[in-house]
């Protein structure tokens, strides 16, 4: 007669869901786990003076005194809105910096509708525009579309444009790809990129890969004090491969975090960041030294606020 239970034990199996979809986030932001380990370069003596003056506008004072370029101060402001889409996105959201030499920097972010944000940013050095970009970029629920206008002008027929897109395939794996066009008197030109991220529970890896080369990074968080991340970028264009090695050692008792790298240059250098409460001051000190060209130079920061 068969196997009549089979049906019926069937019914009573618990059936598996599958994870909803998510938002893959920015294009610029898919090596962002990676980087964050490594250590920022630092040299010289730099001191930052946080202060907020309200709960909608700060300032920032930044004084370097460099040993290898000219010493510099740069006055920041930023004034964020009331919308609030998440613990670190503010609408509208306005920063500006101006440094000793006159130069400014200007970004202008601003939530047009639930979905869709603009971005324009205006750079100058000194009297001249050396940067005028206009972003737009639309988030669905499971996707990511981004149109960057760089340099538009007009007169000269020139512009670079950069069209990204991201979509979540599944709950891990996100595929998507980056076309960059530029155009001048003379000169006309594409570059099409693929990339791939695939997210596991204790691990991160992306890959870039186009005709100009490939960027493929690693990221592993062992436990909750190590972090690693391995990096690899090749360039055709220049016949140049680098690889780079960076882990992150957090101690949280000591409130103190240092990261270190070790990439195929023969460059090793480490930052140890040091919190002082319940004073809002962190310290930095870091050194890197690279052995194929013979040079080193180390920094120290403080940061009040």
């Amino acid at each position: 007669m068969g196997n009549v239970l089979g049906p019926v034990l069937d019914l009573h199996r618990p059936l598996r869901r599958e994870e909803p979809l998510t938002n893959p986030g920015s294009f610029d932001e898919l090596h962002r786990k990676c980087k964050e380990v490594f250590p920022q370069q630092m040299e010289g003596v730099k001191l930052i003076i946080n202060k907020a003056l309200s709960s909608h506008f700060q300032v920032t004072h930044t004084i370097h005194m460099s040993t290898v370029g000219q010493s510099s101060y740069h006055f920041n402001t930023t004034y964020v809105g009331d919308r609030q889409l998440s613990p670190t996105e503010t609408f509208p959201m306005l920063v500006g910096d101006i440094d000793s030499g006159g130069s400014l920097n200007a970004q202008v972010l601003h939530l047009v509708a639930e979905r869709i944000r603009t971005k324009a940013i205006f750079q100058t050095q000194q009297a001249r525009f050396v940067t005028w970009q206009f972003d737009g970029e639309l988030r669905g629920d499971d996707y990511t579309a981004t149109l960057t206008l760089g340099n538009p002008d007009v007169l000269s027929q020139s512009v670079i444009v950069v069209a990204h897109f991201l979509q979540s395939v599944t709950s891990r794996l996100v595929l998507g790809g980056e076309m960059v066009y530029h155009r001048r008197p003379g000169e006309e030109g594409a570059i099409v990129t693929l990339a791939g991220k695939y997210t596991a529970l204790k691990w991160v890896a992306t890959l870039n890969i186009g005709y100009g080369g490939a960027h493929a990074s690693y990221y592993h968080r062992a436990n909750e004090q190590v972090q690693v991340g391995v990096e690899l970028e090749a360039n055709t264009r220049l016949q140049d491969t680098t690889f780079a090695f960076g882990y992150q050692l957090n101690l949280p008792q000591a409130n103190m975090v240092f990261r270190g790298l070790l990439d195929s240059n023969w460059c090793v250098g480490g930052v140890l960041e040091k919190k002082l409460p319940p004073l809002p001051v962190t310290l930095a000190l870091g050194a890197f030294l690279n052995h194929w060209k013979n040079r080193f130079h180390c920094g120290f920061s403080v940061i009040v606020g």
